[in-house]
């Protein structure tokens, strides 16, 4: 049995047969964790302890456009940030441990708690004491390619007078571990070689951010402004050296420069048993791509400029009717928009790309109702109703005018019969927002010389979803979480042919219905009845079976770019005479596969071992090394690619490319302030 089957079968093993759990757990499904309980887990930050939490993963949140479905599954006092760019895991990395006064897992929901349409949430409570508190990190990072990568970074946030102000800086370079060196081989169909190669790929991106928020009383409630401005560049360099079928070499080149802007604010007041939440957000990105190929035979350019900017407004009203009813109605409305000029130039030809040059505009407005009732103490039932409605317009290459209406019920149930025991229920319709990247032509043209169009003519996925999920509390704080889900999906976005005429490409479409199924099996448990004292071991494997009906050959297939078995495990160990910690953290390998027009290529991820220590010689002061990528993971990239339509031609060649990012080592220096 491999790993991944053991983190299943212990969490199983964890669910069905351990003794209850050793704390109590508060009322209304809040179970809460003081500082003291991260102490040996080598936590300095709220993501620290967030993803150490016993019987909760950490979900980043969606890069959807709006504000709900965007945020992740952590709140920070109650309430979910109003940031994008700015990420959650970002945002959590900037509060600093001591000035955290309790971190609570919300099972099921609680009174006054937006759950986010999830049933389990984490809150980060802060300290509301006046006084500084910051830390200063200066990292170096040596690769095995003989680059050291530095990076800056700098946080702060003073609190007075019932007023908060917060700044963070940061400034590095860092690798990208898909690219590295290693052999190419294309087959052809009766298993010839037509090129046997080398190749030398190296990849990094560039962060210069500033960020900063300002929190106040105001008008008899709290308002708070937060800002951010953030660069971000990567480069790819990947030089191919063949020695089949000539010696030559062959050039690919990828900049891409990110500029993100974003500003927002809530206000929140409360009126006896009623709360008002008003909340306002602006974004801009302007991303600048450029990719160039280059061979002895063809020289391809490919340029994209795009510019999307989004104004988003959301009114909440929530009233505690009864301690066992709570009620919660609102409103939100964006504008959305996209202009973006594309070009490709082959051998100095300009040739056709099918929605280059395109306006696109969304307007979407989306109404609610939520009422959380728990009837006994035990039981928790959540009702809600979403109307979401939107007009999409494009203008330029593609014209179109849309508009969609979806209706977007929920039913969630919770019963915890005692301490230990968990049972979450949920049923749900689910609309995804549409992305606004499958809407333009994209970059990948350089490498493979294969056109992936832009297609504004996109409805949402739907899905119709049954979930249930066990949780088992045992051994004072450990847990293991069991979780099926069932999507019954319509409208499925994946890759179909777009365009008409002459110019017929590879892009984004509804391809009809589908089904996906997931079993998630997480454990958290402390090692001391294994002999380990102050160790704990954490880890959780997924499962993903979908089906959707293939539009270039009409068979049964999975979803493009979904993983069937996702797994990763993490030990660490307190050595308090020594006042250091160490551990071993594993990123399961994985394998995505994406089904296009006139090709499917697969790329298998081996597993990613990281051995880390961190030492504290000081309370303030706190030194991590980590040894990188301890196998030396392979990233394989396999490309079969046909003479046309997969439906209808045979195939071409087979392209194999395995690249590995050698051992590399990451020391880290903190110092904490306050």
């Amino acid at each position: 049995m491999n790993l991944a089957g053991v983190i299943a079968a212990a969490a199983l093993a964890a669910t069905l047969c351990s003794t209850p759990a050793a704390a109590q757990e508060p009322p209304g499904g809040v179970i809460a964790y003081p500082p003291a309980f991260f102490a040996e887990m080598g936590t300095s930050t709220a993501l620290d302890m967030v993803q150490r939490l016993p019987g909760f993963n950490f979900d980043k949140g969606a890069a959807v456009r709006g504000l709900a479905g965007a945020g992740g599954n952590v709140l920070i006092d109650g309430e979910p940030p109003v940031s994008k760019n700015d990420t959650l895991e970002e945002v959590l990395k900037r509060i600093p441990i001591g000035s955290i006064l309790r971190i609570e897992v919300i099972r099921g929901g609680a009174p006054g708690i937006d759950m986010q349409g999830r049933t389990v949430m984490a809150n980060v409570v802060r300290k509301q004491v006046s006084g500084t508190r910051g830390a200063v990190s200066v990292s170096v990072h040596p690769l095995a390619d003989g680059r050291v990568l530095n990076a800056l970074r700098a946080e702060g946030q003073w609190r007075w007078d019932g007023k908060l102000a917060e700044l963070s800086m940061v400034h590095g370079k860092g690798p990208d571990d898909s690219y590295g060196d290693g052999p190419r081989t294309r087959y052809g169909p009766a298993g010839q070689v037509l090129i046997r190669s080398l190749v030398d790929a190296d990849a990094q991106g560039e962060r210069r951010w500033l960020i900063g928020a300002y929190e106040s009383p105001f008008a008899s409630g709290r308002l708070r402004v937060n800002g951010a401005y953030l660069d971000n560049i990567s480069d790819i360099e990947l030089y191919d050296h063949l020695s089949v079928p000539s010696a030559t070499r062959e050039d690919e080149r990828i900049s891409v420069d990110r500029l993100q802007a974003e500003l927002g604010g809530r206000y929140t007041r409360r009126f006896g048993a009623t709360s008002l939440e008003v909340v306002a957000f602006q974004q801009w990105n302007n991303n600048d791509t450029q990719a160039r190929f280059t061979s002895a035979a063809v020289n391809r350019l490919f340029a994209s400029d795009k510019k999307v900017t989004e104004s988003v407004g959301r009114v909440n009203l929530r009233r505690r009717q009864t301690d066992k009813l709570s009620l919660e109605l609102g409103v939100e409305g964006a504008f959305n928009g996209l202009d973006s000029e594309t070009s490709l130039n082959v051998n100095g030809a300009r040739i056709a790309v099918p929605a280059a040059n395109v306006r696109v505009e969304e307007t979407r407005g989306e109404v609610f109702g939520v009422a959380t009732w728990r009837p006994t103490p035990e039981l928790t039932v959540e009702g809600g109703l979403r109307q979401e409605a939107s007009k999409i317009t494009s203008t330029g290459d593609v014209r179109l005018e849309k508009s969609l209406s979806f209706l977007k019920p929920r039913l969630a149930l919770t019963w915890a019969p005692n301490a230990a025991d968990q049972l979450r229920l949920r049923l749900e319709r689910e609309v995804s927002q549409l992305n606004f990247d499958d809407f333009v032509a994209s970059s990948s043209v350089a490498s493979t010389g294969v056109v992936l169009a832009g297609n504004p003519d996109l409805s949402p996925q739907q899905a119709w979803v049954v979930e249930a999920a066990f949780e088992r509390r045992f051994w004072g704080s450990g847990a293991g979480v069991l979780t099926l889900r069932h999507f019954e999906l319509t409208d499925v976005i994946d890759r179909a042919p777009i365009g008409s005429g002459v110019v017929v490409a590879d892009g984004p479409a509804n391809i009809g219905e589908g089904t996906k199924d997931e079993a998630v099996a997480s454990l958290a448990v402390p090692l001391v009845r294994l002999g380990l004292k102050n160790a704990t071991f954490r880890g959780q494997v997924t499962w993903r079976e979908s089906a959707v009906t293939d539009p270039a050959t009409g068979q049964q297939r999975e979803i493009s770019g979904l993983n069937p078995v996702s797994w990763d495990a993490h030990f660490t160990q307190d050595l308090p005479q020594w006042k250091a910690i160490w551990g071993v953290d594993v990123s399961g390998g994985f394998r995505e596969t994406f089904y296009r027009l006139t090709e499917i290529e697969t790329r298998k991820f081996e597993t990613f071992v990281t051995v880390f220590a961190e030492l504290k010689p000081r309370p303030d002061l706190i030194l991590r090394i980590e040894a990188q990528n301890i196998g030396e993971r392979d990233v394989r990239r396999i490309r079969e690619v046909y003479a046309g339509p997969r439906g209808t031609a045979a195939i071409a060649y087979t392209d194999v490319r395995d690249l590995e990012w050698g051992r590399a080592l990451f020391l880290r220096l903190r110092k904490i302030i306050g």
